[in-house]
């Protein structure tokens, strides 16, 4: 296998300064490291343009410039069709509950939302609040045997009541990719409305809401190389009816403002001017020379390569001992897989594994990842839950040997070990 990086790795984490510290950072999916450039983002709009929006006078003129110019940074990074398709939050937690909120006049009792047992519980609680008005909650079982959402499966939850379906892109513990064009058209042809948690999906794939068929989807920013903030996109028109959540008299056409009380976080949400730089500089190297969202497409395809040898590199390790359970796909066929990998180990506490990797200066993590339901629905609670490794493209091979090197000095002791259930 070509084991050769398609991007320049010295320039990629040179971008990212929290990679000097002498860590190995292998929990991404619970936040990345920031670029450079999105930290200068946010300082430059502090020191220059850090006043109120909405006034006559030059400065004030030139943070709402900021804002816009943040609004088109994520409209070409999820290829929206307006800048004000895009929403504003501090999390993707926050947002799905403000839209599950926003949504509330539309929904009558009897009303029906189905939500997959497999997603993060963000894109699960907000809906399950709603049962309190009269809303009827189902849950979209996983094939336990694929490990896959079935459209056969939704099919029968499905009636002239249902209103919303709700899905992850990609779970974050199982790491595989949900079809989610497939399923939006499913959904569409039956009269409902489809939201997407894109959380585990955004760093290590371009989005593309429209080619998609999306009707709102959201992902955090700092999980994406930025702050920690969040984005949601939403089809203007949808956007248009939702209550608003902000001042009476923001109405139809405080699109998108209505739905961001108290105003954006502006410095952050520039934070995804600098996001979409580096993409682009990226794309550049690629050898594109279109447009932005060209060049952010071309990007992505380089990370995905540099992020397959990641995966296969470790999904090999995994396979080749007899006392790991791999949690999702063993291999990556079709590059169906992102970085994000889940595994236990037999008779081992996966909470001890970690800290006994601490030690190491290589960081990951255990327990079930706030989608708790999923770890219930596949029996995987008990002894401290899962260790998860979660890649991006600044991570290398070499770092991947290194900790599988400490991986086997660990499981070759007694350090790490609990007691196992009977």
């Amino acid at each position: 296998m070509n084991t050769t990086s398609p991007l320049d790795l010295d320039y990629v984490r040179s971008q990212f300064p929290g990679l000097a510290r002498g860590w190995t950072l292998f929990d991404n999916a619970g936040g990345s490291q920031i670029l450079k450039g999105a930290v200068e983002r946010i300082n430059t709009f502090l020191i220059e343009k850090n006043v109120q929006i909405g006034g006559s006078y030059a400065v004030s003129q030139a943070a709402a410039a900021a804002l816009y110019e943040s609004r088109t940074a994520a409209m070409n990074l999820v290829n929206a069709s307006r800048p004000e398709e895009i929403v504003f939050g501090a999390s993707t937690t926050q947002l799905l509950q403000n839209l599950a909120r926003a949504m509330q006049s539309q929904l009558s009792p009897g009303d029906e939302i189905i939500v997959t047992v497999s997603d993060h519980e963000s894109n699960i609680g907000p809906w399950d609040r709603l049962q309190e008005r009269g809303i009827t909650l189902k849950f979209w079982p996983l094939n336990k045997d694929t490990l896959t959402l079935d459209l056969a499966d939704l099919a029968p939850l499905m009636s002239d009541r249902t209103k919303l379906v709700c899905v992850t892109h990609v779970s974050n513990i199982l790491g595989s990719i949900n079809p989610i064009r497939e399923i939006a058209d499913f959904v569409h042809a039956r009269g409902a409305k489809i939201c997407v948690d894109a959380v585990a999906y955004a760093p290590h794939r371009a989005v593309d809401v429209q080619a998609l068929d999306v009707d709102y989807y959201v992902f955090s920013l700092y999980k994406t190389y930025g702050p920690h903030y969040a984005l949601m996109y939403g089809k203007y028109d949808l956007l248009a009816e939702l209550d608003t959540l902000y001042h009476y008299f923001y109405g139809k056409d405080k699109v998108p403002g209505k739905l961001e009380p108290g105003n954006p976080n502006y410095e952050l949400a520039y934070s995804t001017c600098g996001i979409v730089d580096y993409l682009t500089a990226l794309g550049e190297q690629a050898g594109e020379t279109g447009t932005v969202r060209q060049k952010i497409e071309a990007a992505f395809a380089a990370i995905t390569a540099q992020e397959n040898l990641l995966v296969e590199r470790l999904l090999a390790y995994l396979r080749s001992r007899n006392d790991c359970r791999i949690v999702g796909q063993t291999t990556n066929s079709g590059s169906t897989r992102v970085p994000t990998i889940a595994f236990r180990f037999d008779g081992r506490d996966a909470g001890e594994v970690c800290k006994a990797m601490d030690g190491e200066k290589i960081a990951i993590r255990f327990g079930d990842f706030h989608s708790r339901r999923l770890a219930e629905y596949l029996e995987l609670t008990d002894h401290g839950g899962m260790v998860r490794v979660s890649m991006v493209h600044y991570n290398t091979l070499d770092e991947i040997d290194r900790f599988t090197a400490a991986l086997d000095r660990i499981l070759a002791t007694d350090a790490g070990r609990a007691v196992a259930a009977a």
